[in-house]
């Protein structure tokens, strides 16, 4: 048994932010992070794009900025939700230059604003393309300085504990000792970031698996608008599953024009911001001319680019182009839409309170209501930062009764069983994804959601049954999240009757 104030599992944007805020304010409590693979390793690291926040208030504006998001998720965002995060930007940015982010500027000195889908004017703050890892390596050099704040890499937390509606902690595997604890905390955020892998064609890193959604659900906590999936639609072309190298919306708006095979700009045809619609738009619009065509991609065109600026701007995505023999100067990039982001999940309110007491979410984990059907461009880093700070205000400014802490939490029961050959997971989780990818993609269909559900169900079955009776294993429980996930995905998509945003379903 391990005691603890606050335990957080995730290591990105969120969980660390949570994490150094609430540090500062109780030097004499423990805070605890678990995550299940680095430190480092999370969503926020593979951000390209950057941060949406009106910074220059001659060309912009908060009411702008509501405008776009409001658009975007196509009039289900909670409106008073968008206008809290977007009026709170520019406090965050300024904690995390004050905590040594560096942002990108141009000569006048000033940040360089960026451009991306759905956005009216320039306001994404980068740091070329790797504004994620920028932010990442940032907070964690603020975390390493917190002598009361532990971070517990290559610990897989599986399940929560709750009693009466209240969450008591977590049950964590040591991966590499094998090593079960059980965490009792005063509090629990869950910040687990997504769920890419459950489709493999992802942006995602490895880790993605929908951990912290699957384990709110199991322990009962709201879970809402998991049809509302986007796919990120310029991923660069691989035959093969897994992750995906992200082609950022930034080079669109740079300039890069959509084509296909034959040369044809097909963008235009489908709304009148051609390259620049938002990004459900962009990934509908090229799934339709893959369906029409049967290629495998489509092409981004950056030849009449200027080159020497967009190797400053983007040297990733120039340095991964080169390595698989694409030069940009003369030779378009394969890309086709990848799972990307999920704008659902579990329901908070705007502490980031669940429906369970005691229980927090952040990040792409949760459903605040700020990206409705669809997420506007680089609102997920300034959600994630909004609301850990949320998360913090309320805990400092709350008084909480000693009894609120109190309940049963027992070790985790360990007997001498089996393990589950991880050949048979690795079968059971490809032939998931490609369901998922086939039946529950861009655009779908309730014959196909139907037939989805009852094979999702039966395999529920199968694998919560290992879970009993077999050794915790992570790969194991990740499968058995994918699960869930997935049949929350294709029930709530068999329940929306009507299409908004990035959710398309056909008759």
């Amino acid at each position: 048994m391990i005691q603890t104030n606050y335990l957080i599992i995730g290591s990105g944007v969120a969980g660390l932010t949570f994490a150094v805020k609430i540090a500062e304010q109780f030097p004499d409590k423990k805070i605890s992070i678990v995550t299940k693979a680095s430190e480092d390793e999370s969503n926020t690291k593979y951000a390209q794009g950057g941060i949406a926040i009106v910074t220059d208030k001659d060309g912009d504006s908060y009411q702008k900025h509501i405008d776009d998001t409001l658009i975007c998720g196509d009039s289900l965002c909670d409106k008073s939700v968008v206008e809290m995060v977007i009026s709170e930007g520019p406090k965050r940015l300024k904690e995390l230059i004050e905590w040594g982010a560096k942002f990108d500027k141009n000569v006048k000195g000033t940040l360089d604003l960026g451009k991306e889908g759905g956005h009216s004017e320039n306001r994404v703050v980068h740091h070329k393309d790797q504004t994620g890892l920028e932010i990442e390596r940032a907070i964690l050099g603020q975390v390493h300085q917190k002598k009361n704040i532990s971070v517990l890499d290559h610990h897989f937390a599986f399940d929560l504990i709750t009693e009466n509606n209240r969450c008591l902690g977590a049950h964590v595997l040591d991966q590499k000792t094998k090593e079960i604890f059980t965490f009792q905390s005063d509090f629990t955020l869950l910040a687990t970031g997504g769920i890419g892998h459950l489709y493999g064609h992802t942006t995602n890193p490895v880790i993605a698996t929908g951990d912290g959604i699957a384990m709110a659900f199991r322990a009962k906590a709201a879970i809402k608008e998991m049809e509302f999936i986007q796919f990120h639609p310029t991923a660069l072309y691989d035959a093969s599953t897994g992750t995906s190298f992200l082609i950022s919306e930034a080079v669109r708006g740079f300039g890069a024009y959509l084509r296909t095979k034959n040369g044809h700009r097909f963008m235009p045809d489908y709304d009148s911001r051609g390259d620049l619609a938002s990004r459900d738009i962009v990934s509908q619009s090229i799934d339709l001319e893959l369906k029409k065509s049967g290629e495998d991609c489509v092409y981004l065109d950056c030849t009449h680019l200027d080159l020497d600026a967009f190797v400053k701007h983007f040297p990733m995505i120039y340095d991964r182009c080169k390595s698989v023999g694409i030069d940009i100067a003369k030779d378009w990039i394969p890309v086709v839409p990848a799972q990307h982001y999920l704008c659902g999940g579990i329901v908070v309110d705007k502490t980031g309170k669940t429906s369970i007491e005691n229980l927090f979410a952040c990040g792409e984990c949760s459903r605040t209501g700020l990206h409705g059907a669809n997420r506007l461009a680089s609102n997920s880093l300034l959600e994630a930062l909004v609301y850990s700070d949320k998360i913090y205000a309320y805990l400092t400014n709350t008084s909480f009764e000693k009894s609120q802490f109190t309940g049963n939490v027992s070790d985790w029961k360990v007997v001498k069983k089996q393990t589950v050959n991880s050949e048979y997971i690795d079968k059971i989780k490809g032939e998931l994804q490609l369901l998922m990818r086939q039946n529950a993609g861009i655009v779908r269909n309730d014959t196909d959601l139907t037939v989805a559900k009852k094979q999702l169900t039966l395999w529920q079955d199968e694998i919560e049954e290992k879970t009993r009776n077999s050794q915790v294993r992570a790969n194991l429980w990740e499968l058995y999240n994918l699960i869930i996930i997935g049949i929350l995905i294709v029930q709530q998509s068999i329940e929306r009757n009507e299409n908004r945003g990035g959710f398309i379903k056909i008759a």
